[in-house]
C-alpha cells in the first residue's frame, strides 16, 4: 500500500464518519454508501489539503472526485502527488 493511500485511510478516518471501518474498505469502494455526506467530503477535502499541502482545483470538486480511495488517490497523483511519497 502506498503512502498516499496509508494518508487517505487515516483522514477518512478522522473525517469521513463512515458507517464501517476504514481498514475494511476495499480502494474501490463507494465511500457515499457506506455513510459519507456531502458534509463530511468537505471535512475530507480540507484534511487531504493541508496533508498534501495543496489546493483542489475547482474542477475536481466533485462528488466522484471523492467517491473512494482509488479515485481520490489518482486526483492526488494528478495534482502530483507522489503515490509512494
Amino acid at each position: 500500500m502506498s503512502s498516499t493511500t496509508e494518508t487517505i485511510r487515516e483522514v477518512l478516518s478522522a473525517h469521513a464518519r463512515l458507517m464501517s471501518d476504514v481498514a475494511t474498505l476495499n480502494d474501490d469502494d463507494d465511500l457515499y454508501e457506506r455513510g459519507m455526506t456531502s458534509h463530511a467530503t468537505v471535512s475530507v477535502m480540507l484534511a487531504l489539503e493541508n496533508e498534501f499541502d495543496l489546493e483542489f482545483p475547482d474542477s475536481s470538486l466533485r462528488r466522484s472526485s471523492f467517491q473512494s480511495i482509488a479515485t481520490m488517490r489518482l486526483l492526488l497523483e494528478e495534482l502530483g502527488v507522489d503515490a509512494a511519497g
